[in-house]
């Protein structure tokens, strides 16, 4: 068996199992808890503007989508944001972009410092998106598929006005869509991306691909992926669209075709890229960085590629 990049998430068969989500607190207008109060009973924390930081880097896909959906409700101002650093050493994400290499509200050098405070015993690897209580320094969440879902629906009261509604009434579709999407694409390139054994690469390829086809089926008549309406499930596949051709077609051995060869995904994907909130959010220096530089089992030498030209997302 060849080593994994991580070694912990790497099955028996070389299969990439992603590990689960540490923290499932959540931000609910249910929260019995007072305003300054930590969690209810339930887990549910007050919804409070300004109190919380949501972590991301702008490389991430999954803290991508946290980022567009921030934006297109217009919580810039409820929700605090804190970058990090594309290049994780070893000890995680780093705040090196900020003055000091350190948060400016939470006053800490490194994510994992805020995990190691919520549990000390957290041995896991530290992800992002990760939204923090900035009165206590604690992790209220890292389940990004509900952290966005949560910034739908329990933050309506701070929405600005005429924001979309990503979330429909009828949500049974868009959840099987979401699934699919999550198992086959989103998570799908990094089953590819990180297999250690050959036969679990090419199950993870063949799904990827057999799904990126229906997709391209679905798209060739309806503009967006539920039919005339933004919804959330976009924004998912969005950011796995977006960095494709970038790092996961080379880097990750998903090579069958580009996503600029699938005419209905390329156009769906450049009209996403123009609409506020998606295009000005796409940072290909910091992905680039972050894939080629980070794992190193799969890309030794660190060298980053120069293309492909980002121009191409917006002639």
């Amino acid at each position: 068996m060849r080593r994994a990049q991580f070694v912990a998430e790497s099955g028996s068969n070389g299969e990439w199992k992603r590990q689960g989500n540490r923290f499932t607190g959540r931000i609910s207008r249910a929260a019995t808890s007072s305003p300054g109060e930590g969690p209810d009973d339930q887990g549910r924390w007050p919804v409070e503007p300004g109190r919380y930081r949501l972590v991301v880097s702008l490389a991430c896909p999954w803290a991508h989508r946290a980022v567009i959906v921030r934006r297109l409700l217009g919580l810039d101002d409820a929700i605090g944001l804190a970058v990090v650093d594309p290049i994780r050493d070893e000890r995680g994400w780093r705040f090196t972009l900020d003055p000091g290499s350190r948060d400016p509200v939470l006053g800490i050098e490194y994510l994992s410092e805020a995990y190691r405070r919520t549990d000390p015993a957290y041995d896991g690897r530290v992800t992002v998106p990760a939204i923090v209580d900035t009165t206590t320094g604690l992790v209220v969440t890292n389940d990004y598929p509900q952290i966005t879902l949560d910034l739908s629906t329990e933050w309506t009261d701070h929405h600005r006005p005429g924001a979309p509604q990503l979330v429909p009434a009828d949500r049974a579709e868009m959840d099987t869509l979401i699934d699919d999407i999550y198992r086959d694409v989103n998570n799908g390139v990094y089953r590819c991306g990180f297999a250690t054994g050959q036969e679990a690469y090419e199950a993870a390829y063949d799904a990827l691909f057999a799904r990126l086809d229906l997709l391209e089926q679905r798209l060739a008549d309806r503009a967006y992926l539920l039919g005339d309406e933004l919804r959330e499930v976009d924004i998912r596949l969005f950011t796995t669209l977006v960095r494709f051709d970038a790092v996961y077609h080379g880097h990750f051995k998903c090579n069958r075709n580009k996503l600029t060869e699938f005419p209905n995904l390329w156009a769906y994907a450049r009209r996403l890229y123009q609409l506020p909130a998606f295009g000005e959010t796409v940072d290909f220096d910091q992905i680039k960085r972050h894939y080629y530089v980070t794992h190193d089992t799969i890309n030794p030498t660190g060298i980053v590629p120069k293309g492909p030209d980002p121009a191409v997302w917006l002639g």
